[in-house]
């Protein structure tokens, strides 16, 4: 249970004004009688010495000590009632219900040989009264403490799970973003170096030839470019916002740049009024298992042929990309000299795993068991 604390200085100030009271009482009590002043003294300063007591884990016992001291004299009046206002604050109200009992006793007993300033019957009822009054005072207090501590470790919480939830956004968008540059300018970037290598390489092609060359890279860097803007738009679009959705005729524009650039690659379309049943998200997911596919064949194994197939049926798509040439991660194996192309980071299968896995499919990458690698998704969706 969390109990509700006090500042220094107000249990100082408290002290001083039970001290004041104390004080007052007992001259009050002996300006004209200084019979017993010596016994009020005593009590007076035992009261003030177990007021020490009160904001310590022995508060009840210093109350119920309290409560005896001021059935002996009126002198431990303040300290007694400070008491079972403090036990009423900090303790449970089983434990305080007892105390402000003794309290009222104490008081009780104190009446009945020590001369009051009201008829016994009314000391008594006034007695109860404001026990009862301290009682529901101190509980009310510590409710009030108890609710308004829930409510700033709530707001501690929330501030704590919303800067997570940032972290998160933050992580996931910075995720979205690699995610999209390595998708579009990987691909691009690749085919303009498989072509920059073979102009490198071949400086005795026909001429046409190399200026047909040179204008593929020129148009690849152009079209670079294009994809570096659609990222920059994307960093200022809205999160849900991924730019032109590709369509399943951008699939056939894939494997002609990649003719273009010197690849063999085999594909054939899928029928137009199948296509256009598929769902933008999984004609996005599809685009980029082709273009990666494309890309690891050109960079891991450029002389190699590549098919592409592309089946629509059943509420799914399967998209797979195989090529007959070392795959990625085959020991000892490298790309060959002339094509420009350095080892990939690794990131664009694990990108493609996370598009897949959003849409509750299934992605396989490895080698062929006859020599290749094989890219394969499976992309479920409703109709």
């Amino acid at each position: 249970m969390h109990v509700p604390t006090v500042p220094s200085r107000l249990l100082a100030g408290a002290w001083l004004a039970i001290a004041a009271l104390t004080v007052l009482v007992v001259v009050t009590a002996h300006l004209d009688a200084p019979d017993g002043l010596l016994l009020d003294v005593a009590v007076g300063l035992a009261a003030l010495g177990l007021c020490g007591l009160l904001f310590t884990r022995h508060a009840v016992a210093a109350a119920l000590g309290l409560a005896v001291l001021a059935a002996l004299s009126p002198a431990a009046t303040p300290a007694a009632t400070a008491a079972t206002l403090q036990v009423a604050r900090s303790r449970p109200l089983r434990t305080a219900l007892p105390v402000a009992v003794a309290g009222a006793l104490g008081h009780a007993v104190q009446a009945l040989w020590h001369p009051v300033p009201l008829p016994l019957e009314w000391w008594l009822l006034c007695d109860v009264a404001v026990h009862a009054a301290l009682l529901g005072w101190g509980a009310f207090w510590q409710e009030r403490a108890l609710v308004l501590w829930s409510l700033r470790d709530r707001a501690r919480r929330a501030e704590a799970e919303q800067e997570q939830r940032v972290t998160e956004a933050r992580t996931a968008e910075r995720t979205r973003i690699a995610r999209e540059m390595h998708d579009t300018l990987a691909h691009r970037l690749s085919l303009l170096a498989a072509t920059a290598g073979a102009l490198e390489y071949r400086p005795d092609a026909d001429p046409v030839a190399l200026a047909a060359a040179a204008g593929r890279v020129r148009s690849g860097v152009s079209d670079a470019l294009e994809d570096l803007r659609q990222v920059i738009r994307l960093l200022r679009a809205d999160p849900q916002d991924l730019g032109h959705a590709p369509t399943l005729a951008d699939v056939a524009r894939l494997v002609e740049e990649a003719r273009s650039a010197g690849s063999d690659v085999a594909y054939d379309a899928p029928p137009t009024d199948v296509a256009d049943q598929v769902p933008p998200g999984v004609r996005r997911t599809v685009f980029r298992v082709v273009q990666e596919g494309l890309t690891n064949a050109r960079r891991h194994a450029p002389s190699a042929a590549v098919r592409v197939d592309l089946e629509l049926a059943d509420g799914a798509a399967r998209v797979r990309v195989t090529d007959d040439g070392a795959g990625p991660g085959t020991p000892g194996v490298r790309p060959r000299s002339g094509t420009g192309i350095g080892p990939g980071s690794g990131t664009g299968i694990v990108g493609l795993r996370e598009r897949v896995t959003l849409l509750d499919g299934r992605l396989d990458a490895g080698a062929r068991a006859g020599g290749g690698f094989v890219l394969e998704a499976w992309l479920p969706w409703e109709r």
